[in-house]
């Protein structure tokens, strides 16, 4: 299993904007990000193909955060702008070595076998 660390976490008012990473042992996996609020389901926000050719992102978020890898330095990103209080959440780096196909399981967190402990993101108005 691939080791990840997640980073970049804070407070943020509404419309603010964090940059969360995510440091892993190999970047040779699928990669994604979930959250988790409080007496919510683990949900995915946003997931790259391990060459980064293909990606794909919750409807809630489209057009507000940005996945991306750097496989040079073992480290995945999400760049998230226009914060709203509802992304307030423990955001979850995960790693899959395989999905297929990827464009229907991506969001499905049992196709993941490896996790980081979270990072906290809370936004307030």
């Amino acid at each position: 299993q691939v080791q990840l660390v997640e980073s970049g976490g804070g407070s943020v008012q509404a419309g603010g904007s964090l940059r969360l990473s995510c440091s892993a042992s190999s970047t040779r996996y699928y990669m994604g990000w979930f959250r988790q609020a409080p007496g919510k389901e683990r949900e995915g926000v946003a997931a790259i193909s391990p060459a980064g050719s293909a990606i794909y992102y919750a409807d809630s978020v489209k057009g507000r955060f940005t996945i991306s890898r750097d496989n040079a330095e073992n480290t995945l990103y999400l760049q998230m702008n226009s914060l709203k209080p509802e992304d307030t959440a423990m955001y979850y780096c995960a790693a899959a070595s395989f999905i297929s196909p990827f464009s229907v399981k991506w969001a499905s967190r049992y196709e993941y076998r490896s996790w980081g402990q979270g990072t906290q993101v809370t936004v307030s108005t």
